[in-house]
């Protein structure tokens, strides 16, 4: 019993399997143990690394792009700075004197800054230009295109005409009867290409002005102008236009030689076709842009009263009817 009355672990260290493998007592003294020293030596001096001797650098060679392209000094770049200041100085002395020469043109009334420009004719021509017409100066960036396709279309239709009269003389000399179609085409070409700057020049200064004036008049002139153009491409005989049913004439007649005088009066019927179209899309594209900028009938009549009311004439006319009722009362 007195086995079982005896405490095991009262003291560990006292085991025999313990002290076999430490090969010491329990009570043996653990301070002066290290674990990291190697076997047979308690106390190592720490590794010392002993330095190298210094490398020796390279000597330092300059590129050749530094060589080539050396820092300015502070007395050339004050130099620099010096000559930048004196050009600018004179640039703004040159304009200046420009601002100066054009007040004094504006004050004494002889300069005119838009002189009439277009049509562009030589200085030799006894007729001069007849209107100022600048996209760039005069028309908002975003109408520009619009504008321009307009002109497109006159010039387009200006040739046409020009183009219609010669299919038109090639269609009398296959065909005797067509003596009075030739003779109109010439008239047409004449009166058209002219009259036709009346829906030009409408869009022009409404695009210009943001006037709903001059908008309303263009959708009028333009109007007239589908028309005209869907009665010259039918080509009504004797008309004054090669149109389709002109030139089916000429190609279907019993001279088979003229044949290619027909075939010239369809290129011409197409072109007129053509211009159909192109008149449409462009009525249709003004109207659309006259809608978003919020403008109305009645804006048009304010302008047109305005315009009326202000019209030197209109104003003469005004003060003589008016002396004269005050004279007979």
């Amino acid at each position: 019993m007195s086995d079982f009355d005896s405490n095991p672990f009262s003291d560990p260290f006292a085991d025999r399997s313990v002290t076999d493998a430490t090969g010491q007592s329990s009570k043996a003294d653990l301070q002066d143990y290290n674990p990291f020293a190697s076997q047979g030596q308690s106390n190592s001096q720490p590794a010392v690394v002993e330095p190298t001797s210094n490398p020796v650098l390279p000597a330092y060679t300059p590129s050749p792009i530094a060589s080539s392209n050396p820092q300015p000094t502070p007395q050339q770049q004050a130099a620099l700075g010096k000559e930048e200041l004196l050009k600018r100085q004179e640039e703004l002395e040159r304009k200046a004197e420009e601002l100066a020469k054009r007040e004094q043109q504006l004050n004494s009334g002889n300069y005119n800054a838009r002189t009439n420009n277009w049509p562009p004719l030589p200085s030799f021509c006894p007729v001069g230009p007849c209107f100022f017409q600048d996209f760039d100066l005069e028309i908002p960036v975003q109408s520009q295109t619009t504008v321009k396709l307009i002109y497109y279309a006159w010039l387009f239709y200006s040739m046409l005409m020009f183009l219609n009269m010669i299919a038109s003389a090639a269609m009398f000399y296959a065909d005797n009867k067509l003596g009075v179609n030739f003779g109109l085409s010439i008239l047409w070409f004449v009166v058209n290409t002219p009259c036709s700057l009346c829906w030009y020049r409408p869009a022009y200064n409404a695009f210009r002005s943001d006037s709903s004036f001059w908008f309303f008049f263009f959708f009028f002139i333009m109007f007239a102008q589908v028309i005209m153009s869907i009665i010259q491409a039918v080509g009504i005989p004797n008309a004054g236009y090669a149109g389709w049913i002109t030139s089916l004439g000429v190609y279907g007649s019993d001279k088979g030689q003229y044949h290619g005088i027909g075939v010239l009066g369809f290129i011409i019927s197409a072109m007129f076709t053509f211009n159909v179209l192109v008149n449409i899309f462009l009525l249709k594209r003004v109207h659309e842009i006259y809608r978003q900028s919020g403008a109305s009938f009645e804006k048009a009549q304010q302008e047109f009263a305005s315009g009326v009311v202000k019209n030197p004439g209109v104003q003469q006319a005004a003060g003589q009817a008016a002396a004269a009722a005050v004279r007979g009362s």
